[in-house]
C-alpha cells in the first residue's frame, strides 16, 4: 500500500488514489512477479484502470525465472456483488478473474458476473468468509502466496481474521487530510489495544522522497 505521510490512500472523494512515485509502480509490479494471486477490492478495480496484471515483459520473466506462471490470478472481492461488468480488468483476458462474493449479491447480479469472470465464488452469507475463501484458493487454484492491494475495508477485514502475514508500506511526501479519507485499513476496526494487529518492522529503505517500508505482522497470542 501506497500512503501519504497522515495516514491516506486515497483523498476523502477518492478522486485521487493513485500518488506514488514511478519507484513506488515498480515495486507493485515487483510484488506481483512474486505471487500466485493479485486481490483488490471491487472499488478500487472500478475506479481506476486497473487490469492487475503482472505488468512488462520484464516482470513476466521475473515470474517465470521464480517458477511461476507468467501471468497473475486476478481475484475481486465484493461482498455486495456491485462490481461494474465494464471495468477495464474484464477487457483483458490474459488471465482467470475470480470473484469473491455473497449471498447478498442476489440472482441478477451473480448471473452478470459470471458473464465476464471466469468463476465466481460465495464464500458467505452477509460477509465474506475469508479463511474458507483462502482455503479454497488454495485447494481449487493453487493460490499459495497472495498479494492484496486494498482498499482499506479490505485490508481491514484481513487483518481482523489474521490472515495478513507482510505488510508493505511506501510512505509518500503528502498530505491529503480529511476525516473521511481511506486509510489502509479500515471497517470495523479495533476497539481495545488487546486486538490491535502488532508489526514487527523487518526493513526500511529511503528512495528521494519516500519511504519503503516492511512489516511483519506479529503472531497473535490465543
Amino acid at each position: 500500500m501506497a500512503m501519504t505521510s497522515d495516514g491516506k490512500i486515497a483523498t476523502t472523494n477518492r478522486t485521487v488514489s493513485s500518488f506514488g512515485s514511478k519507484r513506488d509502480f515498480e515495486h507493485l509490479l515487483e510484488l506481483r512477479s512474486t505471487a500466485d494471486a493479485v486481490m483488490s477490492g471491487a472499488r478500487t478495480v472500478g475506479s481506476n484502470s486497473v487490469t492487475l496484471g503482472p505488468g512488462s515483459g520484464r516482470f513476466r520473466r521475473m515470474r517465470l525465472e521464480r517458477g511461476l506462471a507468467e501471468y497473475n490470478l486476478r481475484i475481486i472481492v465484493s461482498g455486495s456483488g456491485r462490481i461494474d461488468p465494464q471495468a477495464a480488468v474484464f477487457r483483458r483476458h490474459f488471465s482467470p478473474i475470480i470473484v469473491l462474493t455473497t449471498e447478498q449479491a442476489g440472482a441478477a447480479r451473480l448471473e452478470s458476473l459470471r458473464a465476464v469472470a471466469d468463476e465466481v465464488k460465495i464464500c458467505g452469507r452477509r460477509e465474506i468468509d475469508f479463511p474458507h475463501a483462502f482455503q479454497w484458493l488454495r485447494r481449487r487454484w493453487g493460490v499459495k502466496r497472495l498479494l492484496c492491494e486494498g482498499g482499506g475495508e479490505l485490508n481491514g477485514a484481513l487483518f481482523r481474521a489474521g490472515l495478513v502475514n507482510e505488510l508493505h508500506l511506501t510512505v509518500c511526501p503528502k498530505i491529503f487530510g480529511g476525516h473521511d479519507a481511506p486509510t489502509i485499513a479500515d471497517g470495523e476496526g479495533a476497539l481495545k489495544l488487546a486486538d490491535a494487529t502488532g508489526l514487527r518492522l523487518k526493513s526500511v529503505k529511503r528512495v528521494a522522497d519516500e519511504f519503503f517500508v516492511v512489516y511483519e505482522v506479529k503472531s497473535r497470542r490465543k
